[in-house]
This record gives C-alpha cells, sequence and structure tokens, in this order.
C-alpha cells in the first residue's frame, strides 16, 4: 500500500513594516488551499530592503525547487522589472491586488482571519497622500485609504472571537486614518474616532497597540486615550525621521523638533510609564555634522527606547535622489552612532524596569511584551497567548528576566 502523499502548505515570507505583516496574514488565509506555493511579500522602502527581498527570493527558491514562487508587496510595484527578470520568479502580484483572491486564482473567502496567534496586526489604513522628499513608498501603495468603521470591527471581532489578546492597528500612514471617510459635522473623522469606537465595542479586549504614529497628526481624542486608557499600551512609535528642522524642512516632514520634544513630554506628564520608539534616518542628503548632532540629542532628550535607524539609501523618482549625497562610509559611521545612542538610552531604561511589576503578552518563543513593549524572558514552560503578570530582577543581553 503507497503512502498518502504529503500536503504541502503555501508559505508567506512576509519582509518590511507591520502593515505587510497584517497582509501577509490575510494573503496566508487566501491561499491557504494552494499547496506548493511561496508568497514573498516584499518591502521597497530602502535599497537594503530590495536587496533583502532579492535574498529572501533566491533563499525562498533554494529551499522549495519545485514550488510556484510569486511575489508581491511595494517592490514588486517598483522594482518590477528587476524582479521580473530574476529566474527564481514564477509571477508578480500587484500591490493593489494582493488581498483580492482573484489575484491568486482562488475562490473568493469569508474575512475569517488566520487561527490564533498572540497578537493580531489589523490593517486599517494603507498609502499616502503626503509627499515626503526620501520617500518612494506612495508609489507602491497609492493614495491614503481606511477601512470604515464597520470593517474595522467586523475584523477585529474574528480575530478576538479566534482568541487573540492583543491587536495591532497598522497602517502606512496610520494617523491619516478616516481622512477619505465620509465627513460628519466634525469633518472627516480622525483615529482617536476609531479607536474609540473598538474600546467600546470590546471592553473584553486586553490590550490594543498603535503602530508607528505621525505625531503632527494625533488628534485630541487620540492623545487622551494614549495618555489616559488603560487598555492602550504605554507605547508610542513615532515617524520622528529626524532631529534637525532644516532637514526635516528638506524632508518636507510636517513637524519640528520642537513639536515632536512637546508632545512626548505631554504624554510622559499624563502617563510617566509611556515609552517612545522611532524611525529615525541617517545621512539624508546635505546632513552636516551639526545635524548629525541634532539626531543623536534627540534620542536622548525623548528618549528613545526603541529604535530604527535607517542610513539613508537615495530611492527612485525621490526628490532626495537629486539632492547632494552624503557620502556612503559617512552614512554607515552616523547610522552605527545613532544605534549607539539608541542602545544606550534602551538599555538605561531596561533597567529602571527591574523590580516592576509588569504585565506581559507571551509569545511562542519563551519571551514576551510588556505593555511598554519592553522584552522579557518567560518562566520555562509558560503557555503562549497568555498575558501574566511578572517582575524581573536582572537584565540580560537586552531582555528583561
Amino acid at each position: 500500500m503507497n503512502p498518502a502523499p504529503e500536503v504541502v502548505s503555501p508559505e508567506v515570507i512576509s519582509l518590511g513594516c507591520r502593515l505587510n505583516i497584517a497582509e501577509s496574514e490575510r494573503i496566508r488565509a487566501l491561499v491557504a488551499g494552494e499547496g506548493n506555493l511561496v508568497v514573498v511579500n516584499s518591502c521597497a522602502v530602502t535599497s537594503e530592503a530590495v536587496r533583502q527581498t532579492r535574498q529572501a527570493i533566491r533563499r525562498a527558491r533554494r529551499a522549495n525547487p519545485d514550488a510556484r514562487l510569486l511575489v508581491t508587496g511595494c517592490a514588486a510595484d517598483i522594482e518590477r522589472q528587476q524582479l521580473a527578470a530574476m529566474p527564481e520568479v514564477d509571477g508578480l502580484i500587484a500591490n493593489a491586488d494582493k488581498l483580492d483572491a482573484r489575484a491568486w486564482n482562488v475562490p473568493e473567502p469569508g474575512r475569517t482571519p488566520p487561527l490564533q496567534r498572540t497578537r493580531a496586526f489589523i490593517a486599517v489604513q494603507n498609502g499616502c497622500d503626503h509627499s515626503c522628499t526620501f520617500c518612494v513608498i506612495p508609489q507602491g501603495r497609492g493614495a491614503s485609504r481606511s477601512l470604515s468603521v464597520a470593517e474595522v470591527l467586523m475584523e477585529v471581532e474574528a480575530h478576538l472571537d479566534q482568541g487573540a489578546p492583543e491587536v495591532v492597528l497598522t497602517g502606512v500612514d496610520l494617523t491619516s486614518w478616516g481622512h477619505d471617510l465620509p465627513q460628519n459635522h466634525q469633518g472627516s473623522p480622525a483615529l482617536g474616532t476609531l479607536v474609540s469606537a473598538l474600546l467600546d465595542a470590546f471592553p473584553q479586549l486586553p490590550r490594543l497597540r498603535l503602530s508607528s504614529l505621525d505625531g503632527i497628526e494625533i488628534d485630541a481624542a487620540l492623545f487622551d486615550l494614549i495618555a489616559h486608557e488603560p487598555r492602550v499600551m504605554p507605547h508610542v512609535h513615532l515617524s520622528l525621521q529626524h532631529g534637525a528642522d532644516l532637514i526635516l524642512k528638506r524632508m518636507k516632514r510636517r513637524h519640528s523638533r520642537a513639536q515632536a520634544l512637546d508632545l512626548v513630554a505631554r504624554l510622559k506628564a499624563a502617563r510617566p510609564e509611556i515609552a517612545v520608539g522611532a524611525d529615525i534616518i541617517a545621512g539624508f542628503p546635505t546632513e552636516t555634522e551639526a545635524h548629525h548632532a541634532d539626531n543623536l540629542s534627540i534620542i536622548a532628550e525623548l528618549p528613545v527606547v526603541h529604535g530604527h535607524v535607517f542610513p539613508y539609501s537615495p530611492r527612485p523618482g525621490t526628490p532626495a535622489a537629486q539632492m547632494p549625497q552624503v557620502d556612503k562610509s559617512v552614512i554607515r559611521q552616523r547610522a552605527a552612532e545613532l544605534r549607539d545612542a539608541v542602545a544606550k538610552t534602551r538599555a538605561a531604561w531596561l533597567e529602571s524596569l527591574v523590580g516592576e511589576r509588569l504585565s506581559v503578552l507571551t509569545e511562542r518563543d519563551g519571551t514576551g511584551y510588556a505593555g511598554n513593549f519592553a522584552r522579557v524572558q518567560l518562566p520555562h514552560g509558560t503557555a503562549p497567548g497568555t498575558i501574566i503578570a511578572l517582575t524581573p530582577t536582572q537584565v540580560t543581553e537586552g531582555l528583561l528576566v
């Protein structure tokens, strides 16, 4: 008697932002019955991200020589010719089509999310209407568009029904949620409207986390919820980008250094335990040593304890690519100095948490995340997907233990 053939499940490889993570979960549900398939959900935010996309494609092909390999995500649009020429790639799915079942040649499913996880990433917004001079993402994501409140509530309910104890709202430009939705007597709804509706609709939801926020767009209702609502996690990740006003202006960012510092000061005055994360670019065109010093100092002043440092790389079709460029070796050195600065503020912050009682969401890898996004080593045998109280006694290799 011949053995039954091995059932092969599709693999979805997610690169880049939290929005891609959320969309990869949806793609995984769409292609669940497609067998020997590999999907690479790509990123193109920097030239390094494109390099990692190509590397992931080659690695996936070596591991799955007989699979159908499809690429979607931002790089599938922005670097379409380059990726289409790769012999490992069988096809490209446009970013705008990747959540459409027809693009994958599968029957239209319901909006059922995958099985229970510890954190449910929900993409409530996509695209961007701004024109930051360094950013190529609008080329791959298009104009800003939002899910309605009703659509978000339906998706959150489905995840809660499957046991997810934390919901993470994400988007390309999350704080622009609602700008494209029908207006009411107060104008277009803002993100605070959505967060308030979600918390009201699901009193059983223990933890709500927000992904990257544009500080200048945080509305009054959202500020109040971050500052005072215990179910909104005390963790704010800002799309900061730089600490020097002239560079912010050349980036076409809409905030100043003083505004960023004031926002964090007001949040911490209301809720001292709030932890701040930030995206920071090293070596933007025309950046001087004085500008770099401003970048370093804002890390300490906020302080930034969760830092994403990006060495600047020119992206095709962006205004910044035409500006006077900083030498690559200088960019690398400045990025290293920024990472060291973040590491110092993070180390001091973690030490300050020793002895504090923390509420920790347990993950599958033996660690968990406190509300402020500090990573915690769990006692052996702790089940994933639960919220437990722990009091760390030390810091070991960047983990509270």
